[in-house]
């Protein structure tokens, strides 16, 4: 900006085959902030400057890496930047979670087609770049830059995007070489070098301008001082001007006879009389007066340093005002070494098969986590609560493997595992804030749930299978004979308008199957009391409910598990929530209708919410924590007036 407002780009003058020819100094208002700066402080550091420039501003934005590199260029007009483009990992849409690297931003003077045609050279002709599945050019006026590509199954995106920046233009060196004419011999300037010819420049447009204003009004006051005069006896004038035998006779009249001089004389009698004879006395007066003010005001701008200074900044201060300019380059501070050396992604191109954790939330959000994630002991739970800690279920699987979806219409899609967003490693409660939505892995209908996940492979191998239970009552354990070739495949055949309420995974048959009705109706009995079915299976009567009853929870826990606590019973009215010990319920058989859980008040009718688990964990539909009360040993009680919670899960954490 600096340079084209000099009337010198750098373009002019440049030989470099990739110079950056303009916005080299940033945003206008931070090139107008630091030459104000300059202004008031003429002897400023470079460091100083850099404060309100700290880097180049490109027209494309984009990554400048390392300001070491940006420093020298500024402080010898010199240097050269590393820009990198901006780009970001994640999900693609419509994949089932297949990851993708979206690029928005290019380096100044990369397109996204030269992005693609080394992309191309490198797949096919050398080879160095892999994992590609495929690139496409989304870029359009409307949307700006976006260039996606796809990663194949089982690639770390963010090993592929550090190979696209050391093998394509998304990573490019730019030279800055700032060769300016200055009075019409070339200079190479620094930053503050530009600056100080910028604001003299400056100095000498507000200068010769305020001079020519002067002028002009010099020039007007003369004319204005001769009108009152004539204006003191202005029918003498008009007499001596008619009296006249020619102009020149005139004119000598009035320089003699009003002491005018030639100019004032002239614009007299270019008037026509009848607007001479129309002119105020008063207005004359009033521009009389503006015109001296005026003229006074300047004069202190060119008499006085300071003054033409304040109008230099203030001037520039305006253009800031009136054209604000957000900058576009985001600049990555250090050692251009240090900084490209902590931008290189851990771990390996491909993905390792190791062991991991697939974690569905209660507010249906779903990531992997490492295996050595395990949960632990109830006393080194810590007490804080964070957003998306509610979990529903957790599979053990491997980072290259399947788990199962099940959904509330009774169905089971087989899901990668790889493609599930990472949970950052970090102790404490886990949170699956960074995961994705379960829906958007599997193409489920309106209406539909995901209701619970299930392990496949060496995991599934000698457990009994998943239990199902459904709004009518109905219970089922599906036995793990899943179909080889079937992605997808209903794992109960449900009877018109039920549906599947939840579904668990037995680990060994010695858990406690849970029902729990909406009008408050507790039913436990032992897993092993169902007989496993096939895929095919409708399953069998698991709780008997009143006419216009139906099962509001189901779900299978252990009560021979200390470590993770004791399960709480969990009932909500929207009114009242209560929580009471697991405990406190005795077992019935199957196909009963089980034991009061919750003493309806005034009003209530029915649960809008029923859990049966340890560490209950209380949130709300986008996961901010809801706090649930003090456990209520009376088991039909009526609990504690509380709107209480959208979702109900469990709590697990990291060592």
């Amino acid at each position: 900006w600096v340079a084209r407002e000099l009337s010198v780009p750098a373009a002019a003058v440049s030989r470099a085959a990739k110079e950056l020819h303009e916005d080299l100094s940033g945003p206008i208002d931070e090139v107008i902030n630091a030459a104000r700066h300059l202004i008031e402080h003429p002897d400023a550091s470079l460091d100083t400057l850099m404060e309100f420039v700290p880097g180049p501003d490109l027209p494309t934005g984009g990554t400048l890496l390392g300001l070491d590199q940006v420093r020298k260029a500024y402080e010898t007009g010199r240097g050269v930047v590393r820009m990198r483009a901006k780009a970001e990992t994640g999900p693609l849409p419509g994949s089932r979670g297949r990851q993708a690297i979206t690029v928005t931003e290019l380096p100044y003077a990369v397109g996204p087609e030269k992005i693609i045609e080394k992309i191309t050279d490198e797949v096919n002709k050398s080879k160095r770049l892999t994992g590609i599945a495929d690139v496409k050019d989304l870029t359009d006026r409307e949307n700006g830059t976006r260039l996606v590509i796809e990663c194949k199954v089982g690639v770390n995106p963010q090993a592929l995007l550090a190979d696209l920046y050391r093998l394509t233009p998304m990573e490019q060196s730019f030279g800055i070489n700032n060769l300016v004419l200055v009075d019409g011999t070339p200079h190479t300037l620094g930053l503050k070098e530009l600056l100080d010819v910028f604001l003299r420049h400056r100095y000498e447009v507000v200068t010769r301008r305020t001079r020519y204003r002067r002028r002009k009004r010099e020039e007007r006051l003369h004319l204005v001082e001769g009108l009152l005069k004539a204006l003191l006896d202005i029918d003498k004038v008009i007499k001596l001007i008619r009296g006249s035998e020619d102009a020149k006779a005139a004119r000598a009249g009035l320089m003699k006879r009003f002491t005018l001089s030639e100019i004032q004389a002239n614009y007299i009698l270019d008037t026509p009389l009848r607007r001479l004879t129309k002119y105020d006395k008063l207005e004359l007066d009033a521009e009389h007066e503006r015109l001296r003010e005026e003229i006074a005001e300047l004069s202190k701008i060119l008499d006085d340093e300071s003054m033409l200074k304040q109008v230099v900044s203030d001037e520039l201060a305006k253009i800031a005002e009136d054209f604000p300019t957000p900058r576009r380059t985001a600049l990555i501070d250090g050692d251009l070494k240090e900084v490209l050396a902590a931008s290189q992604p851990a771990g390996p191109l491909e993905v390792a098969d190791d062991p991991c954790q697939v974690i569905l939330s209660a507010t249906g959000l779903v990531a992997r986590t490492a295996a050595e994630s395990e949960e632990v002991s109830e006393k080194r739970r810590r007490s804080g609560r964070t957003k998306h800690d509610a979990v529903a279920a957790v599979v053990h699987t491997t980072a290259r493997g399947q788990f199962l979806l099940v959904t509330s219409r009774g169905r089971a899609f087989k899901t990668d595992v790889l493609p599930l967003p990472v949970l950052p490693e970090q102790t404490g409660t886990v949170s699956l804030r960074g995961g994705m939505p379960a829906t958007e892995l599997v193409p489920i209908d309106d209406g539909e749930r995901i209701v619970g996940i299930a392990p496949l492979g060496e995991q599934a191998e000698g457990a009994p299978g998943l239990a199902l239970g459904t709004r009518s009552g109905v219970v089922k354990v599906c036995a793990p004979d899943w179909p080889v070739r079937a992605d997808e495949f209903e794992v109960i055949s449900l009877k018109d308008g039920d549906e599947v309420v939840g579904a668990s995974w037995l680990t060994d048959g010695e858990e406690t199957l849970v029902f729990v009705s909406s009008q408050a109706a507790l039913l436990r009995f032992e897993a092993s009391l169902v007989r496993p079915q096939g895929l095919k299976g409708g399953g069998m009567a698991g709780m008997k409910l009143p006419k216009d009853a139906h099962a509001r929870f189901f779900g299978a826990v252990r009560t021979d598990d200390p470590e993770h606590g004791d399960p709480q019973v969990i009932t909500a009215t929207g009114q009242s929530v209560k929580m009471t010990p697991f405990e406190e319920y005795p077992a019935k058989g199957r196909a009963t209708g089980g034991v009061r859980a919750h003493r309806f008040r005034a009003g209530e009718n029915a649960l809008v919410l029923a859990w049966v688990g340890p560490r209950p964990a209380g949130a709300t539909d986008k996961g901010e924590p809801v706090e649930l009360p003090d456990p209520d040993p009376r088991r039909d009680g009526a609990g504690h007036a509380h709107p209480g919670p959208d979702v109900i899960g469990h709590m697990i954490e990291r060592a």
